[in-house]
């Protein structure tokens, strides 16, 4: 896999390696190259040193050393709900009980076995770097790196509000406000080795919401996070005395649904290579779209 530029006048004398850094190759990535067999850089054709200083005109080629590919992890062929797909990034829309990874006693089933799949069925040398990771039981779109260019440039363009994630949830009760936001910090919950639970000395963790719509027993509410904390909607929701429907987890009613009441349905970005804005919108999960349609 490589990346190609010409250099512009405004670029003129730049130290390849400056060069490289504004095109948001980081430095960790560079010395990947540097000291791989497969990996280089080249100007106009021919290999170059970092130091080389570049002139208008001139051709950069980086080729990217071969991804590294989990050996561990066992490849399955089963279908994915694949919306977007280029060789930098793909984004699916997951179905509720699937996990992102596996882990120690359930190896399989998972997204990344799924997409090691895809990758081998397809021929595709590319690496599976989770960008938004959704829990088990959360429905929607997800966003996955194929590459650590891709993984590093998206994770800086996340840090920087750059990448939008929308929700739909069911909330228990009804809320005080119509929309609003909740600030709280999150952290391990000493108690459990799995919980989240907001605490003193949590990280800063912003939820904003919107509700769309009230029912009896809980709302039908829109979400849009500032912050990507482990758990954060659900532990936010919770904290405030309103924890979603089915996520028997953080205290909230089984009644309606087995699964916590969570779809992730909008994705927005800037692409990591092309700079282009994309986006993305997932219909409801149709186990909770009949939630509503039952409550009408």
């Amino acid at each position: 896999m490589y990346l190609e530029w010409n250099v512009a006048a405004d670029e003129e004398n730049l130290m390849l390696r400056t060069f490289l850094r504004g095109k948001f190759v980081s430095k960790l990535l560079l010395t990947s190259v540097k000291f791989s067999e497969d990996g280089k850089i080249e100007v106009n054709g021919k290999e170059e040193n970092v130091l080389y200083r570049v002139k208008t005109g001139d051709h950069v080629r980086i080729t990217f050393p071969k991804e590294q590919e989990n050996e561990l992890l066992i490849a399955e062929y089963g279908e994915l709900p694949i919306v977007f797909e280029d060789d930098f990034i793909l984004v699916l829309d997951k179905p509720a009980g699937m996990t992102s990874i596996p882990s120690q006693y359930h190896p399989s089933g998972s997204v990344a076995n799924h997409l090691k799949g895809h990758y081998l069925k397809n021929k595709i040398d590319s690496a599976i770097h989770i960008v938004t990771r959704l829990d088990k039981e959360t429905s929607g779109l997800m966003l996955i790196a194929k590459t650590r260019y891709a993984h590093g440039r998206l994770s800086t363009l996340h840090q920087a509000g750059h990448v939008t994630r929308k929700y739909q949830a069911l909330v228990s009760g009804n809320m005080e406000t119509r929309s609003g936001s909740i600030i709280a910090p999150i952290g391990r919950n000493p108690e459990s080795l799995i919980e989240r639970a907001v605490v003193a000395d949590g990280k800063y963790a912003r939820t904003n919401y919107e509700v769309l719509a009230s029912y009896p027993t809980f709302d039908h509410v829109k979400i849009q996070l500032e912050t990507g904390r482990t758990h954060q909607i659900r532990v936010h929701f919770a904290h405030v005395g309103h924890p979603l429907v089915g996520d028997s987890m953080y205290g909230g009613p089984t009644e309606l649904v087995q699964r916590h009441a969570l779809h992730s349905c909008h994705l927005e970005l800037i692409h990591p290579f092309t700079e282009e804005k994309m986006a993305w919108d997932s219909e409801l999960a149709s186990d909770l779209a009949a939630i509503l349609t039952e409550h009408k």
